[in-house]
């Protein structure tokens, strides 16, 4: 209850191993070709082998999918295609039973435009309670019929959509998701009832998307000047009409306190897309508790780049008094082996290089798919070694890439079915295919395993014929697998932690001379030392380099013949 002092056990989120499911794209018992919770319920041993401490779920509450499931029609329910409440909290006892802690994703910013509330809405006059509840303005013209201004949504085309008498809601991305008013008591109402609610059928922790856009000031008179594609990480001061302003966390610290009545109490962890400066705001023990660092996300393959990521992210967690959060690839971006695979060119922007590849079906540049698979197991070396938490996405413990040729005609992102998808995006889709998990050959119909047999529907995603070599009965059977290497640096780095979160950079961490940012030729090496006397070493020089003295406990790739850590090569090592 609140006020209970907290326990080490309590606070187990700040060092664990969480895994991201994907749950439409997870595992299929019904033959709908959508994933489902039975699905999730199925695979429990297969999570508890990979040695994750926690499952986060992506939502999977009624929509009608208009961005995969982030247009959230019913708070308080599963979308009955993918199972019953019932479904639900069988999966949460099936997951606490093997030590399992559950995470699930709300969806704070926006509801569905099949909502209750928005229905509503739109059958309630201008200036009612209803429409307050969204964010209405009257629309420009003499009649209303022009948008309040000239914002773009995050997916494209206008970010206001009209209701037909001269008034407009706003949507920061979808048409279907229009955007709350959290100016409204009745909107603070239902995600305290919501919040409860979850916690009451046992969910550990939330997901909060979008967490830096709930507050929002519509009444000044410069708002031509932003837009909901400007970068919220431009403005230092809180003071952004969209994103991340300083009233946001007043909701936060309500939330916290519903947390707080929870034996142990709850926590969240923030998707904030915000300047470095300013993440620790929704770290603090007094808001969510963590906050997602984004940067191993963004970095292309290079020394400098991912040390200061790390400093960054320490600092971060240091400055919340929180603990950090590394992440390499999520639902929303290509995955981290094909980034790794392609051109690294751009220090500043590797997602762009990532999706110009993918808009061109992975033909503009060559993806060195040896290259990206030693690169993420020495990444996932040095990502899993550091202090805090990690997170994981489904499919990355596999190998996957990025399925960069999925066609047109059956893509579902809605960055790539507006009207601009010709030459703007092509979306997220291609790593949100469903999982292989039986490499059989089946003819064109196989799902390799994601679905039973009799299904009578395909995923709904399509799974590329490369996918059996990644399937996991067969890397299951490989002790050189992606797979068993994931199983076998989870399970060490439950032995090795620590929750002294003090990490000291080595002697022979430093740049080699040869600049970063060139591909192949990135220099100099990571290195840094954990409280209780181990370290890891992570090698971006093209020159092999000379280990310290102590004992080798893991290594990414083998060392050279005379023992020596080869390039894009990480170790772990007790030192003497």
């Amino acid at each position: 209850m609140t006020g209970t002092p907290k326990t080490v056990s309590d606070q187990w989120w700040q060092n664990a191993v969480v895994y991201q499911i994907y749950p439409r794209s997870f595992a299929d018992t019904t033959g709908s070709g959508l994933g489902d919770i039975k699905g999730i319920t199925s695979r429990m041993d297969y999570l508890k082998k990979l040695g994750v401490d926690a499952i986060w779920l992506s939502p999977f509450y009624p929509s009608q999918l208009a961005d995969g499931g982030y247009d959230v029609d019913d708070y308080r329910n599963v979308d009955p295609r993918l199972g019953t409440m019932d479904d639900f909290d069988d999966m949460v006892a099936a997951a606490h039973q093997y030590d399992i802690k559950v995470i699930v994703d709300i969806v704070p910013n926006h509801s569905s435009n099949r909502h209750k509330f928005f229905l509503e809405a739109l059958n309630s006059p201008r200036g009612s309670t209803a429409r307050d509840r969204y964010i209405f303005r009257d629309g420009r013209g003499e009649h209303g019929e022009l948008p309040p201004n000239s914002w773009q949504s995050i997916f494209g085309g206008r970010a206001w959509e009209p209701v037909g008498d001269g008034q407009w809601y706003l949507h920061m991305f979808a048409p279907e998701q229009p955007d709350w008013n959290w100016d409204n008591p009745d909107v603070h109402k239902e995600f305290e009832t919501t919040l409860r609610f979850w916690c009451d059928h046992g969910t550990d922790g939330f997901r909060v998307d979008v967490a830096h856009a709930l507050k929002k000031d519509l009444n000044r008179p410069d708002l031509d000047k932003y837009s909901p594609r400007d970068p919220a990480g431009d403005c230092t001061d809180g003071s952004h009409p969209l994103f991340d302003r300083n009233e946001v966390h007043e909701i936060y610290h309500e939330w916290r306190k519903i947390f707080n009545e929870y034996n142990p109490p709850r926590f969240a962890v923030a998707e904030a897309w915000v300047n470095p400066a300013r993440q620790y705001l929704y770290a603090s023990p007094n808001d969510l508790g963590q906050v997602f660092n984004f940067a191993f996300a963004t970095k292309i393959w290079a020394r400098n780049n991912y040390h200061e990521a790390i400093e960054d992210g320490l600092n971060a967690a240091k400055r919340s008094g929180s603990t950090a959060t590394w992440v390499m690839s999520n639902h929303d971006m290509v995955r981290h082996a094909s980034r790794f695979a392609l051109p690294q060119i751009n220090a500043h922007d590797q997602q762009q290089i990532a999706r110009d590849w993918l808009l061109r079906n992975g033909g503009s540049y060559f993806e060195d798919r040896g290259k990206g698979a030693r690169r993420a197991r020495a990444a996932l070396m040095m990502e899993m070694a550091l202090p805090g938490s990690a997170y994981i996405y489904q499919g990355e413990e596999l190998g996957l890439f990025e399925v960069a040729d999925i066609p047109w005609d059956r893509l579902e992102d809605p960055s790539a079915v507006t009207s601009e998808k010709a030459s703007k995006e092509k979306g997220r889709d291609g790593c949100r295919v469903p999982l292989p998990w039986v490499a059989s050959d089946n003819g064109s119909d196989c799902s390799f395993g994601f679905s039973p047999d009799d299904a009578y529907e395909k995923p709904h995603l399509p799974q590329p014929a490369w996918f059996a070599e990644f399937a996991v009965d067969k890397e299951d059977n490989d002790p050189h697998s992606m797979l068993n290497f994931y199983r076998h640096v989870l399970q060490l780095r439950h032995e090795l932690q620590t929750t002294d979160h003090t990490t000291e950079w080595l002697e022979c961490d430093k740049p080699s001379g040869v600049p970063d940012g060139a591909d192949g030729n990135e220099g100099g090496v990571i290195a840094y030392k954990r409280a209780n006397g181990w370290a890891n070493i992570t090698n971006f020089s093209t020159q092999p380099m000379d280990l310290p003295d102590g004992d080798i406990l893991l290594t990414s790739s083998a060392l050279t013949a005379d023992g020596k850590l080869p390039q894009d090569t990480s170790v772990w090592i007790k030192l003497n």
